[in-house]
Formats: C-alpha cells, structure tokens, sequence
C-alpha cells in the first residue's frame, strides 16, 4: 500500500482544486490521490478544457492541475484564456512532456509550475502545495533539460545587482527546487527565501517567479 507523510504537505482543506486530464485512468489516479489527502474540500474533474472553461463562468478554483495535451483547446491555450479570466488562480501544468519547447510554452504562458506525470504522489502534493504558497515548482528532469539548452554567455548586467544569496536562492528555484527545499539546502528560514525573491523580483523588474526564471535561463 502506498505510504504518504501528509504532515509534510499542509495544504488548506478548504481549498479548490480542479483537475483537467483527458486521459480516464490517469485522471481517476490522480482524483483518488487528491480525496485520499484530504486535503482539498472542493476537488472537481474534467476530461476537456472546454468544460473546465465554461465551469469556470460560474465558479472558480485556487488552483488548477491542467494537463498539456489535452484535445481540443489544448492545455497552452486553456491556460492563456484561464489567466485572462482569473489571473489569481495557480495553474500547475501537468504532463509526460520533457520537451524543452512545451516547457517555455507554458512558462510564457504564465503557468506557476511545471510537474511531470510519473513524480510519485507525495512530490506531487508537495508541488501543490508549494504552488499554493508562492512557489514555482518543476520536476528536476524538465529544469535540467531547460538549463542544458542554454549557453554561457556574458553576464546580463541586471544579475550583477543580486546579491550572491540571491542568485542562489534563484538558481535552485529555477533548478526546479521547492521553497522548503531551498531553505533547507541554504540553511535559512522559509520566509527568509522568500523576501530574498521578493527583493530579486523588484531588482529584476519582474512581476512573479515565471518571469524570474525565464530571465535566469536565458542570461
């Protein structure tokens, strides 16, 4: 049977979840894993972004889980026309995808993390949560695959103005690392990484942690 420390992952019970993946199986793991937490108290499926969309007329969720490939309107597009609707809703994009091309698309597309389909349960709760609370999770296959697209080129002068704290709290986060994650590696305090991102974002003159990582990976 499968074990999950759910005292690691402290989710609100109250909140909404949503779940867009078109694919049964998957879809009625994952709907099983979330209701097994306990940790969400209005959890809903879809097999379609269509449907998701229009439900979304009528209520909304604090946080979608939207598969990338979806038929149809597909997860990118879902994800745009979501933003523009509700652009306070997380959005943890969802996908057997580790191509480099969809991972940028959904990170421009304002996606607020990135995780693969095959992460074991309890990372996946983990990313929820972490969404939840601010951060930009991604598996570490997807956030290596991205850094290794990328060549050293000079500096960008904007990153001269990080401390070098900073740039390490940066580096993890766009390395795929969890918030909790990073403070234990740096040996600080959860809020502590996130007043570094606070001053990073100001100095970068970005607006949240996509826009973050996205300058980090192409500097």
């Amino acid at each position: 049977m499968l074990k999950i420390n759910f005292e690691k992952i402290m989710t609100p019970v109250s909140t909404k979840l949503w779940l867009v993946e078109d694919q049964k199986d998957i879809r009625e793991g994952m709907s099983s894993l979330l209701s097994f937490s306990g940790q969400f108290a209005g959890l809903k499926t879809f097999s379609n972004a269509e449907d998701m969309l229009e439900e979304l007329k009528e209520e909304a969720p604090q946080i979608v889980i939207l598969d990338i490939g979806l038929p149809g309107i597909n997860g990118v597009e879902a994800l745009v026309r979501l933003k523009n609707k509700k652009p306070n809703v997380k959005v943890l994009i969802f996908s057997v995808f580790e191509n480099d091309s969809h991972v940028f698309e959904a990170l421009k597309a304002g996606a607020d993390g990135y995780i693969l389909k095959k992460e074991r349960p309890e990372k996946i709760l983990e990313s929820i949560h972490d969404v939840l609370s601010g951060g930009a999770p991604m598996s570490r296959e997807i956030a290596r695959k991205v850094l290794e697209t990328f060549h050293p080129q000079s500096a960008d002068a904007a990153f001269e103005v990080l401390t070098t704290r900073e740039k390490e709290v940066l580096e993890l986060l766009a390395k795929g690392f969890l918030y909790k994650e990073i403070a234990d590696k740096l040996n600080i305090s959860l809020s502590t990484v996130k007043l570094h991102l606070h001053h990073t974002y100001e100095k970068l003159h970005v607006q949240n942690r996509s826009e973050a990582i996205l300058r980090y990976l192409g500097k």
